[in-house]
């Protein structure tokens, strides 16, 4: 009787079968469940991955600016009411978890964005020549940060007694005045303070205005920031 052989697989032997996740996942996993701050640090640019049980892999180097960045996008486009924390996660490509652990909700998300653009908004106005200049740059900033601008502004989607936010906001208001403190007192009156209000008002309603395409008749092909630069001649006379 011939004895049978058999030729060793070249195949790697196959796991254990992983264990059903039960008929449905809970809306919110459990923080147990959840990947630590470590796991999302893989490498940027590298390609995500599908562990078991159907959950993508963290494939960001810097998850907290993605999140901000794909947040930035849908304000762009859709205003802020279209945020969900869920779909962005879907568009990280992450557990849909994972924005809550680093902004707990939307209005942390939200506060976290206006922070960020008031501090951007203070580095625009950061040694402006003049009342005029900071002007322009003001207009200049919610030109190229519109959701930013849109966000800021819009108080009853913030946390207002976020420190970063507050901290934020109060240097780019000192930014402000000190453009309208260098006014000489002929050309702003002798009331800085509402003369940092009118100055403010002006470059705030004029990028609204644009942002808004109100302004697409009267500005047409001109530079809108050379067109605000006529425009606060003429409230600023002595702002050069």
């Amino acid at each position: 009787m011939t004895k049978s052989t058999r030729t060793p697989s070249t195949e790697p032997s196959a796991r254990p079968p992983a264990k059903p996740s039960g008929p449905s996942e809970p809306s919110e996993p459990s923080e147990a469940s959840e990947p630590s701050e470590a796991s999302e640090s893989i490498a940027p640019n590298a390609p995500s991955a599908t562990k078991s049980g159907g959950r993508r892999a963290y494939h960001h180097g810097d998850l907290r600016r993605a999140i901000v960045t794909a947040a930035l996008d849908v304000i762009s486009a859709e205003g802020p009411s279209a945020l969900s924390l869920r779909d962005l996660a879907r568009r990280a490509g992450v557990s849909h978890a994972a924005p809550a652990h680093h902004f707990k909700d939307r209005t942390g998300l939200l506060t976290a964005i206006a922070a960020e653009g008031y501090g951007l908004l203070a580095a625009t106005l950061t040694d402006a020549a003049d009342l005029k200049d900071a002007g322009v740059r003001y207009v200049r900033f919610a030109r190229e940060h519109p959701a930013h601008f849109q966000v800021m502004f819009t108080p009853e989607l913030l946390r207002g007694n976020d420190l970063e936010l507050t901290t934020a906001r109060a240097l780019a208001g000192e930014r402000l005045r000190d453009a309208v403190s260098a006014v000489p007192a002929e050309g702003r009156g002798t009331d800085a303070r509402l003369a940092g209000v009118a100055a403010w008002s002006l470059a705030h309603g004029f990028a609204t205005l644009l942002l808004s395409h109100n302004l697409d008749g009267p500005v047409g092909d001109q530079d809108p920031e050379e067109v605000f630069r006529l425009l606060s001649g003429l409230l600023f006379q002595g702002s050069s």
